[in-house]
């Protein structure tokens, strides 16, 4: 059974990987103010980035799907870990030893699963490495040499060789200290008839990465002419390889893509390899399926969908490239980037370009040419014959009903003129009216779905249909618009990102001094975690007792929503803080004096005369106190 991971080396793994850091493998970040980093959130479809990061608090969250948390908190959701697996991930990143509370370091039986599979890939990868240096592997060697590649590019892209035996991989993962289970799952290995054996054999291998870097799969092509499989084979679904949701060369490519605001999608391996070497390196390659909707989310997350983003399809031009480009224009509209297709003029992909006419073909031939809603409706339109009216109506009819699937209304009106001019027919309106009608059909159909899910080529997020999670508390919902509550958050907020401004009065403040439930809910929170002054020392430790006092994930959201949130304020110090504090204060006091005289005036002549003098007393003490606040300010709390 594994051991509980010590709750020192948590901490530790907590501050030693920072948290944009972690976020910007996965996204493009950009400056959002007050120290804080924006980004598309991961875990939603959004246009506009409402993701947020707070390095110096080393959190982050979502103001579109409320999702929050740490660096752990990340992690965990987007690779779908355990909390374990994600600590020794990490770990393993900071080179920190974790050690259990049941003894020792960790043994490879208490390490999670994906860590196991992850770990597999990279000692194979090591191992076809090796194995490309080997005399069996010289038919690898000259594959690469006749496509221009040579042993520095093979070493850059990590290419190697699989033996042809049927289990040479195999036994040296064993003596790794991997079991059977872990190298079927892993999809490295297949059941023999005598036990598990190679899945590759005799093939040129690519390692394929995960946005992280993480090897989760690989990409085998047949060399010889006596092996009977396909010309590629990839690895089998594991659970960490899932072909819809992975890009070969977006380790390389992720920085660069984000910087240029550029992405190159090519068909290969040995396409991305060139691009690249060519001087392209935004280039990746869909890996062994069609480019789709998965696909289009880790590009949309690193590509920030800003107005200068381009996406370029360098498909094949034979037909099966053209049917790609076909399907891509089918998804075109769920990018906010612009889309184009570049094919070579006689046909060529990026690699042989490269071999025929050198680099500077290849970093020609991605220069955006072609609009791909322009390309996919020529090669509609080219399959008929447009000199006789059956064959415009038949060309009409098809591309209008692809146009027709275009959600934004401006754009469906520019794209149908368009048509209009491809088909050769004159009467513009005529096929603008056509596409639209075709449109609304298609919602009737479909229960107008399309229309409150569906997004247009520069359109909106969809909107969210879920119902919204029982709150966590009861009471008036919150109303951003009453300047209490803004008050009152802006007073979490200090207490959360700016604790020595506000410590040590905040922590005298009572929870009933927070008239929002859910702001109550944060102030009991910080109390049970000893307060904001804890937060002078060691915010991040602070931060983390804040969270881990929430009762459940509701209030843990807000938590994180207010300790990233910037602030109304330009100006953020003592006496910003202090006019938090005097207002939050004085509108207490106030409803304290309110009720007190409510009570009285309610009893009337039925109230016992010490208990008059007593009331009395509280409510001139209260209205002095609150003449204090308004005169003095902060000094009078």
């Amino acid at each position: 059974m594994a051991g509980r991971i010590n709750d020192d080396d948590v901490k530790a793994v907590r501050d030693a990987v920072p948290i944009d850091a972690v976020v910007s493998e996965y996204l493009q970040l950009r400056n959002a103010g007050g120290g804080n980093l924006k980004g598309l959130c991961p875990f939603h479809d959004e246009k506009s980035p409402s993701f947020q990061v707070s390095p110096s608090k080393g959190l982050f969250h979502c103001f579109g799907c409320q999702e929050g948390g740490d660096t752990i908190a990340f992690v965990m959701k987007i690779d779908h870990l355990s909390f374990s697996e994600t600590v020794e991930r990490l770990a393993a990143k900071a080179g920190i030893t974790l050690r259990y509370e049941e003894g020792g370091y960790n043994p490879s039986h208490q390490r999670g699963e994906r860590i196991r599979l992850i770990e597999a890939h990279q000692a194979a990868a090591e191992f076809y490495v090796r194995a490309l240096e080997s005399p069996e592997a010289e038919i690898g060697r000259t594959f690469l040499a006749e496509r221009g590649f040579d042993q520095e590019a093979a070493t850059h892209f990590r290419v190697g060789y699989s033996p042809a035996g049927w289990d040479h991989l195999t036994r040296y993962l064993r003596g790794k200290g991997f079991s059977d289970k872990e190298l079927i799952t892993s999809g490295l290995s297949q059941d023999g008839r005598r036990g598990p054996i190679d899945r590759f054999r005799g093939r040129l291998m690519w390692p394929i990465s995960d946005t992280a870097g993480d090897i989760v799969g690989f990409g085998a092509r047949k060399l010889r002419d006596d092996d009977n499989g396909p010309k590629y084979l990839n690895t089998p679904e594991t659970p960490i390889y899932k072909k819809s949701q992975v890009l070969y060369g977006i380790d390389l490519a992720k920085k660069d893509i984000a910087k240029a605001s550029r992405a190159v999608v090519v068909e290969g391996y040995t396409d991305v390899m060139a691009c690249h070497l060519a001087g392209v390196t935004t280039a990746i390659a869909t890996c062994g399926t069609a480019f789709g909707n998965d696909h289009i989310k880790i590009l949309r997350r690193l590509l920030m969908d800003n107005g200068s983003a381009r996406v370029i399809f360098t498909f094949d031009g034979d037909s099966a490239g053209q049917k790609a480009a076909l399907r891509a224009f089918e998804d075109d509209q769920k990018f906010a980037a612009e889309t184009y297709i570049a094919i070579a003029p006689d046909g060529m992909d990026p690699c042989d370009l490269r071999l025929v006419k050198g680099d500077d073909a290849v970093r020609d031939l991605v220069e955006p040419r072609t609009p791909l809603f322009e390309f996919a409706l020529r090669q509609i339109v080219g399959r008929y014959d447009l000199e006789t009216p059956a064959g415009r109506a038949a060309a009409l009819d098809e591309a209008a009903a692809v146009v027709a699937k275009i959600k934004t209304s401006s754009v469906q009106r520019e794209v149908a003129v368009q048509l209009a001019g491809l088909v050769g027919i004159l009467d513009q309106e005529f096929v603008v009216r056509r596409v639209a009608q075709l449109a609304h059909w298609a919602r009737n159909k479909g229960g107008d779905q399309g229309d409150r899910g569906g997004r247009g080529p520069r359109g909106g997020a969809p909107q969210q249909t879920a119902p919204a999670p029982a709150p966590a508390f009861s009471g008036p919902a919150l109303n951003l618009r009453s300047p209490a509550h803004r008050t009152e958050r802006e007073l979490l907020k200090l207490a959360l990102q700016r604790p020595a401004l506000v410590s040590p009065a905040f922590d005298a403040y009572g929870v009933d001094e927070f008239t929002a439930p859910p702001y109550a809910a944060v102030r009991r929170c910080i109390e049970e975690a000893g307060g904001a002054e804890q937060g002078i020392a060691d915010d991040r430790a602070y931060l983390g007792a804040v969270l881990d006092a929430a009762p459940d994930n509701t209030v843990r959201s807000l938590v994180t929503e207010l300790a990233v949130e910037v602030f109304i304020g330009k100006t953020i110090d003592e006496t910003y803080a202090g006019v938090q504090l005097v207002h939050v204060r004085l509108r207490a006091v106030d409803r304290r004096i309110a009720d007190v005289q409510s009570s009285l005036t309610r009893l009337g002549s039925n109230v016992a005369p010490h208990e008059l003098a007593a009331a009395q007393s509280e409510v001139w003490v209260l209205q002095q106190y609150a003449q204090n606040l308004r005169v003095h300010g902060a000094a009078a709390l």
